[in-house]
This record gives C-alpha cells, sequence and structure tokens, in this order.
C-alpha cells in the first residue's frame, strides 16, 4: 500500500543515463539527502551528478512521518553521557542550524509545511525525562516539561520542544527537483576507485557521494558492524483526533503520533529488520480501542539505520577513501540530518571546514554496547541454515509474513517474494 505521500507524488520522471560519463561529483542514491546534496552542489556551480535506481525520494523519503525537528526523541542526554559538553553542544548547534536551513527552504515551497510543537514522551520512567531536561539545560537549550493531554492515555511527562515543524516530503522534492541534474532508474552495483559501475556504463568522478541510505560498499567502513536497520509501521486515520504537534514515545516500542491535514498518523509496532514485531496489526488494534469512529485511509512502513551511539555517520567513507564521502544512520531521523547531511558534504567536497565534521565522523570510534548486539545477530544468522541467503553478506533471510518478503536481520537487506531487491545494502537479487 502506498504511503499518504506517495499518493500525492508529482515528481517528473528523469531520463536513465546510459553510457560512459566523467563528473566533478557523483552523488548515488536519490532520496532527500542526496537531493539536498544535489540543490547545494548546483547552488555552488559544481558540476555533478545524481544517479537514482528507481524513481527520486520513491523509499525510505517516501515512507517517513515527515517531522523537522532537532529534537529527536531523549539524545542529547545520551549524547552527554557518551562524550563530552562540547561535543553535545555541538551536535546541539549542528542540528540547529540544519533545522533552520530547512525551514527557511520549506517556507518558500509549497509542501503543506506547518510549524508546530514536538514532544517525547514516556509511559513510566519520569526519571528519563528530568535526565533529558537537565542535560538540555547544561548544553544550553530550554526545553519545557508537558503532560501531553491531547494523547489517549496518560504520561508521567515529556519534554517540550517549541515550535518544530512538519510537511509533506514529496511534495517539497518535487519542487526542489527541478532543473537539477538528475538521472531516475539508473543502478549503482559498485564503486573501482573514482569510477561507479552502474547496470547501463561507467561514471568517473573525481568524488563520490553515497546517499542510498545503507551504504553498500563493505570493504571500506565496516558499515555492516556500525549499523542495523530498524522496520517501523504507519497508519493514517480518518475521523481521529487533532492531537496538535508531533510525538513520540521514548520507548522505541512505543508509538507516534501527529496530523496531516484531517488525517492522524500513527507510527509504532517496529521491529529489527528480520524479526518479528506488532506490525500494522498493533496500530489498527489501538486505533479501533481508542478510535472506534476511524478508518483506516493508507498505511506504509518505513525502514531505518541505527547508529551505535545514536548519532548519524557524515563525511569521508573511511580515514583511507579521501574522495568517496556517506551520510546515513540518521536513527529515524532523516529529515534535519538529511540537510545537515548536505551542509557537511558540501563544505567537504569544497576543501572548506566545516566545525561539525568531527563529531559526525564515521570513522569515530566503534567501541560501543550496540557492536557487540550486531556482531552476535550478524553471527547466528550467517550460521543459520536456510535456502535463502541475503546476496549482501550471505547471512539467513526471514520471511516477512506481514509485507511477504525476505528481510535480513543482519543488516537491513529485503527482497520481494520473485527475489528483486527491495532494500540495500544487497545490489543483487536473489537467483
Amino acid at each position: 500500500m502506498n504511503s499518504l505521500w506517495e499518493n500525492s507524488r508529482k515528481t517528473e520522471k528523469f531520463n536513465t543515463l546510459k553510457g560512459n560519463v566523467k563528473t566533478d561529483v557523483l552523488i548515488v542514491g536519490g532520496g532527500l539527502t542526496g537531493l539536498l546534496c544535489a540543490y547545494m552542489l548546483d547552488k555552488e556551480n559544481i558540476d555533478y551528478i545524481l544517479v537514482e535506481q528507481d524513481r527520486i525520494c520513491s523509499h525510505t523519503t517516501a515512507n517517513t512521518t515527515a517531522k523537522i525537528t532537532f529534537q529527536q526523541g531523549l539524545i542529547y542526554s545520551k549524547v552527554l553521557d557518551e562524550f563530552d559538553l562540547e561535543t553535545a553542544q555541538l551536535f546541539l548547534s549542528a542540528n540547529c542550524d540544519a533545522f533552520n536551513k530547512l525551514t527557511s527552504l520549506c517556507e518558500k515551497i509549497s509542501c503543506d509545511f506547518q510549524r508546530k510543537d514536538s514532544f517525547v514522551y514516556s509511559l513510566d520512567d519520569e526519571k528519563k525525562i528530568e535526565k533529558e531536561l537537565n542535560a538540555l539545560d547544561k548544553i544550553g537549550y530550554k526545553a519545557e516539561f508537558d503532560r501531553c493531554e491531547k494523547l489517549p492515555f496518560d504520561t508521567v511527562g515529556a519534554v517540550k520542544f517549541k515550535n518544530q515543524a512538519q510537511f509533506n516530503p514529496i511534495k517539497f522534492a518535487s519542487e526542489i527537483s527541478k532543473g537539477l541534474n538528475i538521472y531516475e532508474s539508473t543502478k549503482v552495483l559498485d564503486i573501482d576507485g573514482k569510477t561507479a559501475i552502474t547496470d547501463k556504463g561507467r561514471i568517473t568522478a573525481n568524488n563520490i557521494i553515497i546517499t542510498s541510505h545503507f551504504p553498500f560498499i563493505n570493504r571500506h567502513g565496516f558499515y555492516f558492524l556500525k549499523m542495523y536497520q530498524h522496520r517501523s509501521y504507519v497508519i493514517a486515520l480518518e475521523n481521529g483526533v487533532d492531537v496538535d504537534g508531533m510525538y513520540v514515545d521514548e520507548n522505541h516500542k512505543g508509538k507516534s503520533f501527529r496530523n496531516y491535514k484531517n488525517l492522524l498518523l500513527i507510527g509504532g509496532g517496529g521491529h529489527r529488520t528480520g524479526k518479528q514485531g506488532g506490525g500494522w496489526n498493533e496500530l489498527k488494534a489501538f486505533a479501533y480501542e481508542n478510535y472506534p469512529d476511524s478508518k483506516v485511509k493508507f498505511r506504509w512502513a518505513a525502514q531505518d539505520c541505527m547508529t551505535l551511539d545514536g548519532i548519524p555517520y557524515i563525511g569521508r567513507y573511511s580515514k583511507n577513501t579521501p574522495s568517496l564521502f556517506t551520510a546515513t544512520g540518521f536513527n529515524k531521523w532523516g529529515m534535519v540530518n538529511s540537510m545537515l547531511s548536505a551542509m557537511i558534504l558540501t563544505d567537504l567536497i569544497k576543501g572548506k571546514e566545516n566545525i561539525y565534521e568531527s563529531v559526525f565522523s564515521p570513522s569515530r570510534t566503534i567501541i560501543r554496547p550496540q557492536l557487540a548486539v550486531n556482531s552476535f545477530e550478524a553471527v547466528t544468522n550467517l550460521l543459520t541454515p536456510t535456502k535463502k541467503r541475503c546476496t549482501h553478506l550471505g547471512c539467513a533471510l526471514k520471511w516477512n509474513n506481514e509485507e511477504h518478503t525476505w528481510d535480513c536481520s543482519c543488516h537491513g537487506s529485503r527482497f520481494f517474494q520473485s527475489g528483486e531487491v527491495i532494500e540495500n545494502p544487497a545490489v543483487t537479487d536473489l537467483k
């Protein structure tokens, strides 16, 4: 079932790139991150090409809940605990800068842009809320405590960020993509030095940016250890209520809420890709109980890359790849992080220093507790005997009965029942 945003698609179709070409910058991946990179490089008069294997913004961007916020869960207390005050302040400043730049652009575009307050609530742990408020106060941002009285259940409290935003990402993409040097239906299979090998030719570039959601080049960066993918579900209800804000549970098993026009969007039912979760059935049961007069108008699912420490990987693909870059691991907060990625990567391409580069560097330490979990999942699934094996690194595939797909719990690749790749890092179809 198409997402609410996909249903509103009016983006023009772009040509397929055939043959061998040269460019200064190649962007691989036409989601919002790749699109904003192209938009900013275009403004700088830098020669570039963006290639997308499908339609632009047809995967992750089309399946977001489209919240524009620098709140992003209870992240600031976590960053303060795992790093230091300076890093936490830079992290906040980076997200604020990206938020301001993206919202300023949205205000000039017809994309159903609205200012809304944002809330991260807890059902049973007020101490987490207090800790986040205290951390934000130390870092230098004045958030507020709130009871979230418009939700259909009681909370112990929430962290409130005022004057955040929401929009329609496909309408936004339709506008900013006009006039950009974009090619669709052009699939990159591998990178050999400064040459991208596509299904229809070769593209040679001085710099290559991988914005394909999960980086698919395994010989650099160890992203298959540094990230896993998480699947979550959304329903859009007619005859819901106006919650007048954007809400998300601090618990990853909880629910999110926002409105779009006359619809109430509820997210949740999530699980690690390849595992079991509540899915749409959980959300429909919740809606039936709490909004008995409502009707499901749209339903869709999203997939997100989760990093070891909750901070995205934006910058050089690895220490040994000076002209290969990436942006990934947005931890479910892709809108602001897409703009932040475009800002950092444009500076790096220009040879300009960016004060946020070190905070988001993909080469920072991987010694985090989540590394052990990711490693265990990979080893377990590599040793699991099944006929269906992922074409990425050979892990066992699990049948997703909810969506009728073959899913990999190692790194999140997904395949249609017929064998075609849906989600990377796999680039080769099943045989």
